[in-house]
């Protein structure tokens, strides 16, 4: 059976899930997330801890109760403390700004850039240089990141563009004549 599918989930105070045939559903106080369930997982919500197994033996099921594990996992992080993705700007010029649920970005284009922030995600700007990407679903707060950091990603002479925090940019060396 698979390592991670073994592991028990402790549900936190103030976090309700709720287990049917077709779907799992978490809610929190940063929300409540849905996922279908797996047909070859099955699930048990017992005395405020959840456990997963496989239905049958085959190692698809087996894959698949670590995976529905780990999401479920997530989604219970999520609905409780919620995910949160830096991403710093590097260039001269280059600024942030949060306006509402949008993002407006000069990043050395002759316009602006301006991303829509779907809902149930936050943005929040603390310098022109940092921006910080938050909300309860890990999966979509990653896309989004990707997404801002695919306007300008860093180039390999200078550094320059939208990296993340821990991101490390090898710097390449010039042509020599």
């Amino acid at each position: 059976m698979s390592r991670v599918g073994k592991m028990p989930i402790a549900v936190p105070q103030g976090v309700d899930v709720s287990v049917t045939p077709e779907q799992i559903s978490v809610k929190g106080a940063l929300g409540t997330l849905v996922r279908p369930a797996h047909s070859l997982v099955s699930v048990k919500n017992e005395a405020g801890t959840l456990s997963f197994a496989p239905t049958n033996e085959s190692a698809e099921a087996n894959a698949m109760s670590g995976t529905v594990r780990a999401l479920v996992a997530n989604m219970v992080t999520g609905v409780s403390k919620g995910f949160e993705r830096k991403l710093n700007l590097v260039g001269v010029g280059f600024r942030a700004q949060a306006q509402g649920q949008k993002l407006n970005l000069q990043i050395g284009y002759s316009h602006p850039v301006v991303k829509d922030m779907p809902a149930g995600i936050k943005v929040e700007c603390p310098t022109q240089t940092e921006i910080l990407i938050k909300g309860a679903d890990r999966q979509v707060v990653g896309q989004i990141a990707a997404e801002v950091r695919a306007f300008r990603p860093p180039e390999p002479y200078k550094g320059k563009g939208i990296r993340y925090s821990d991101e490390k940019v090898t710097l390449k060396e010039t042509k020599k004549k």
